[in-house]
């Protein structure tokens, strides 16, 4: 049966491929199919409203451009349909005014995030801690929103939002670390020209993934494309997958993971002698991480009975979890088995992207995490306000679906071309190779890293490890800034973190501008 479909679509084919040529003979236009293969390409739509709004003590007039760009590949053929929301203030020179472009992570996910959370005119109103799941779901106007001191760009790659590939695009053209870097690159740099953006202090915001992103872009856009950044702000971000991915049977994440855990036990009172400050408490447990915890690791069979059970003891004391429990995991445990194993005796499991969340497990036996309680405690809020805001506020109109999270993990090519590699590439993608080599080539670009405590979707350590191994001038280190919050890996959910991510990432703005 399925020879004889083949048969006759072959058949059809051809008949088809005849059909044409004779019409082409006969003096038919030669570019009709190519018309009519060009009608079922969507068209780039933008909306553009006009507000005034108060950030702060601060009335701005801004201009809201919002929808999608068209981006052609190298042979002027339409592969996409980029998805961005822009906010320029109406009283600022573009020559001098700063344009940050932002974006969160995944990788698959949209901009919404950061866009409802921190950074635009408007915020989803969330409560910390509890599920905000029941409607009427609010939105008021961001007081920490960034637009008094830069313009603002949020960006959501090609499979997220309403981004999407046409024409001659496909997802794998897009779905890779180093394809991603490409297109990223390619729309800040086509917005540059489109809106006259080229002379303004330029500034790349990313989150979590968008760390992975943001490297690369860095690099990308000095090296393809002459751009030169004043500064990259990275949000929990994750740069290396062999330092910052438990799992993958490599000792780092191990290691730079266990202040974390430390940290969620701390704050989750599992602790037998639990100590009064935090602080202190993480210094402790970084020193046996790297002094104790790491040689045992790399001695593997080596390690001696005595050394083996000094490092359990130290196990159990810093985390909560039983000696017992990490010997039969071979001293090594993913985030995973960590927040299931926590509190399984009590029916509760900890969210990874904020370990302050606590939820009712749904398997007390499994060793990986069925959801994530902060997620499910964040995202209908953000999705319903953002829906309702690009709709209403912004008079963006589509019949298609926002796509928060595209879930294009699942077909990413994580390979990446690093620039030390002469063409090769490497399977475990390190962008913070590309992000050393972009500081080289533009010292005068500053980065600043935000990272939370209570972060086990990219734990504190694991960012802190990258910084310490980054291939740069002694000199250059000075240009890389830590800023920290008790907190987890969105922190600006959190009220204290809100405003002092607001105040830390304007002044970043403001120094690097002058």
């Amino acid at each position: 049966m399925n020879r004889i479909v083949s048969s006759l679509c072959g058949m059809a084919l051809a008949g088809f491929v005849m059909q044409a040529a004779l019409a082409a003979d006969a003096g038919a236009p030669a570019d009709k199919d190519a018309k009519k293969a060009a009608e079922k390409i969507p068209e780039a739509k933008v909306f553009v409203t006009h507000h005034k709004g108060r950030v702060g003590a601060t009335s701005i007039s801004y201009t809201a451009t919002a929808g999608t760009m068209l981006m052609k590949n190298d042979k002027d053929e339409p592969v996409a349909l980029f998805g961005f929301t822009a906010y320029a203030r109406d009283d600022a020179d573009k020559r001098t005014r700063p344009i940050v472009f932002a974006y969160n992570g995944g990788p698959g996910s949209a901009s919404a995030w950061l866009h409802m959370g921190i950074l635009g005119p408007k915020r989803t109103v969330l409560d910390d801690l509890v599920y905000n799941t029941h409607g009427p779901f609010r939105m008021v106007e961001n007081e920490y929103s960034i637009l008094d001191v830069a313009d603002l760009v949020m960006i959501d790659p090609i499979g997220t939002g309403f981004s999407r590939p046409i024409g001659k695009g496909e997802g794998k053209d897009f779905w890779g670390v180093d394809q991603d870097v490409t297109s990223v690159s390619d729309f800040i740099v086509q917005y540059l020209s489109e809106y006259g953006r080229w002379a303004s202090p330029k500034f790349i915001l990313g989150e979590s993934y968008g760390g992975m992103r943001t490297g690369g872009v860095s690099f990308a856009l000095l090296t393809r494309h002459n751009v030169a950044l004043n500064g990259v702000i990275l949000v929990s971000p994750f740069m290396d997958v062999g330092a910052g991915f438990a799992g993958l049977r490599i000792d780092e994440p191990y290691i730079n993971f266990l202040s974390t855990y430390a940290a969620t036990a701390w704050y989750q009172r599992v602790l037998k002698d639990r100590p009064e400050q935090l602080q202190p408490f993480l210094r402790e447990v970084e020193a046996f991480s790297e002094d104790v915890y790491a040689p045992v690791l790399f001695k593997g069979t080596r390690a001696t009975a005595a050394e083996r059970q000094t490092v359990l003891a130290g196990l159990e004391r810093y985390t909560g979890i039983s000696a017992a429990y990490w010997d039969k995991a071979n001293l090594r445990l993913d985030e995973g088995q960590f927040l299931q194993e926590l509190m399984r005796s009590k029916g509760k499991v900890i969210g990874r992207i904020d370990s302050r969340y606590v939820g009712d497990t749904i398997d007390r036996l499994g060793e990986s995490m069925d959801y994530d309680p902060y997620s499910a405690a964040v995202a209908p809020a953000i999705v319903a306000t953002f829906n309702a805001y690009y709709r209403e506020d912004l008079k963006v109109e589509s019949d298609r679906e926002y796509i928060l999270s595209g879930r294009l993990w699942k077909h990413w090519d994580n390979s990446h071309a690093q620039p030390d590699m002469q063409g090769g590439k490497s399977p475990l993608a390190n962008t913070a190779v590309d992000l050393a080599q972009a500081l080289t080539m533009n010292p005068k670009m500053q980065v600043l890293i935000q990272q939370g405590y209570f972060d086990l979707a990219v734990p504190y350590r694991t960012i802190q490890y990258v910084v310490e191994h980054l291939d740069v001038a002694p000199e250059l280190r000075a240009n890389v800034h830590f800023e920290y919050y008790d907190a987890g890996h969105m922190m600006y959910v959190h009220p204290p973190s809100m405003k002092k991510f607001k105040d830390t990432t304007a002044e970043f703005i403001r120094s690097n501008t002058r």
